[in-house]
């Protein structure tokens, strides 16, 4: 049985730990830690406390923690800073967990500081207890657990915040898990408490890897791209690892043709093709102009035609920049971890070549036909709703969402050199964008933030809108094409099943404005692709707004099979 003085402590039990609790997020603030997010709780007074009072940190209240933790990831993107998310004991920790993989996987630097009741009460059966030590298993690079504050363990608290900094901004970066038990009482009394001796705490690193360990090195990748004569250049989703400038000076000086993910550092007009996508999707252009080899560089490709380009390629140069596994199932001829290192080999930009040229031109072409067939037609097309989102703004972020509205995006919309694309796509969940969205424009401080998002991604986090949706300091107007449920399916092989209404393309016939009215957001609902651009500069003022575009899901798969036959008929010529 647990002794009593392990759970009530003296009568400045509450302000020793809030002694403890500064000692750690001070020094978080002293690894650059300035925004923390944090949800009601009576476990966690002295996280919130020891946050709440440090004029450094910028702290934002949600009500719930699903949303808190993805508001803080959302910050997190936007500004490569380490961000903190705290909660209180039990199953408030839990909901934590779809955020840790997302972060873990795109390698966006989180710190959780989840409150708990002491270790003794754990497998007891007590109030709001459940056993959070490791739960979130091998996606955090660090686990520490800290001893019950007293005034004895203050250095180790610090030297937590140290070691936690560390780790997430280690090799790969990602999240941190700190849990903290605390006694009762837990409200502090106002005493000056001075801890400083050193303590015992666990602090146990994560199993996350890097991905698979590098073959063949620089030289030999350097080898393979000087006795290329055509190559592709395939830019996937950076992550904190990457660099914009590492990323666009290697596209530059190999001088091939570069297909670049919207979330990439080289999604700019001045480097990638602006149909990339559209021209890897087609069989025959492919057949024809397969490349010599490819050189992929950040996370794994979105489109289709991308990975089964390296997979094919007779030599491949993979560079991972801190992601998982970027090419699976393919056969790299050389991996290599760092870009400096092909930088420092490849150190003049090619002549544009024949090839290159080629590539270009045929570009040049698809784009504007597909630009043609979609400006034909005026009722709204997920496809022209990305193209045009992405061409309104001026400048700033863009945020999409798992599912269809990245693909589109990455499909129809043109590059921009003045717009950066975020996304949840280290583990591609639709949960909690409205709220990652919202962090996003946190982090902007007062510049407009748009967002692109399907319908169900919207509903999904219809809790963050209720809660967040009113504060007239975050500038977010988000973009919902709205086809009654899931259209993804209606592309793949579940559309013919007979249960395929019911069980997968799930209609919702929803009215998402009242929907907003209710939670006092401003909405407007496009009937005609015309109006979007109208509507969207309305929407570029304060507060958060929604643009709501009504699709006939009906439709959208032949409307794409049309922008493929367009593209089919305009490149034999190639």
């Amino acid at each position: 049985m647990a002794d009593a003085v392990d759970l009530i402590g003296g009568p400045d039990e509450g302000d020793v730990a809030l002694a403890c609790t500064v000692a750690l997020v001070d020094e978080l603030v002293r690894a650059g830690m300035r925004h923390a997010c944090v949800s009601p709780g009576s476990r966690s007074t002295p996280i919130a406390l020891a946050l709440a009072r440090q004029p450094e940190v910028t702290l934002h209240v949600h009500l719930d923690e699903r949303s808190s933790a993805f508001f803080a990831l959302g910050i997190a993107k936007a500004t490569g800073d380490l961000v903190a998310v705290a909660c209180t004991s039990g199953t408030a920790a839990a909901e934590f967990f779809p955020v840790v993989v997302e972060a873990s996987q795109s390698r966006t630097p989180l710190v959780l500081l989840t409150a708990d009741r002491p270790a003794a009460l754990r497998g007891t059966g007590a109030n709001q207890t459940i056993d959070q030590d490791h739960l979130y298993g091998d996606y955090v690079r660090i686990y520490v657990e800290l001893p019950l504050p007293d005034r004895h363990v203050g250095t180790a608290f610090r030297d937590a915040g140290a070691a936690v900094s560390r780790a997430c901004f280690g090799d790969p970066p990602g999240p941190a898990h700190v849990n903290l038990g605390f006694r009762e009482n837990l409200t502090p009394a106002g005493l000056d408490i001075s801890v400083a001796d050193p303590g015992n705490s666990r602090v146990e690193a994560g199993s996350s890897p890097g991905g698979p360990t590098a073959s063949g090195g620089a030289e030999h990748a350097v080898t393979i791209i000087q006795g290329a004569r055509r190559g592709v250049v395939l830019l996937g989703g950076r992550g904190p690892m990457g660099s914009a400038a590492q990323e666009r000076a290697l596209a530059e000086r190999l001088g091939w043709p570069v297909v670049a993910e919207p979330t990439s550092a080289g999604w700019s007009e001045a480097i990638a093709m602006s149909a990339g996508s559209l021209l890897l999707a087609d069989a025959a252009w492919i057949d024809a102009h397969a490349p010599d080899v490819v050189v992929q560089i950040g996370a794994t490709p979105l489109a289709r035609g991308a990975r089964a380009l390296t997979a094919a390629a007779e030599h491949s140069v993979i560079v991972p920049c801190g992601h998982l596994d970027p090419a699976p199932g393919a056969n790299p001829s050389s991996r290599v971890g760092d870009i400096d290192a092909l930088l420092a080999r490849i150190d003049a930009t090619r002549t544009p070549s024949e090839w290159l040229t080629t590539w270009r031109t045929a570009d040049a072409l698809c784009r504007s036909a597909v630009d043609e067939l979609l400006d034909s037609w005026n009722e709204p097309f997920e496809g022209r709703i990305a193209r045009d989102t992405a061409a309104a703004i001026d400048g700033g972020t863009l945020v999409a969402a798992s599912s269809m509205p990245i693909r589109d995006l990455a499909t129809y919309a043109a590059p921009r050199d003045d717009v950066r694309v975020l996304a949840n796509r280290g583990a591609s969940g639709i949960d909690g964008f409205i709220a990652t969205v919202l962090g996003v424009a946190a982090a902007e401080e007062g510049r407009s933030v748009f967002a692109l998002c399907g319908d169900l991604s919207f509903l999904y986090d219809l809790g963050t809108l209720a809660w967040s949706g009113r504060r007239d300091d975050l500038n977010a107007t988000f973009v919902v094409p709205n086809n009654d449920g899931g259209a993804i399916f209606s592309l793949l092989e579940q559309a013919a099943l007979p249960e395929f209404e019911r069980l997968f393309a799930t209609p919702h016939g929803l009215d998402l404005g009242a929907i907003c009215a209710a939670v006092g957001v401003h909405h407007e609902r496009v009937e005609a692709a015309e109006g979007l651009d109208p509507a969207l500069e309305r929407s570029d003022t304060t507060g958060v707004s929604v643009v709501e575009a009504v699709v006939d899901r009906s439709t959208a798969a032949g409307l794409r099979a049309e922008v493929s036959a367009m593209v089919e008929q305009r490149l034999p010529g190639f």
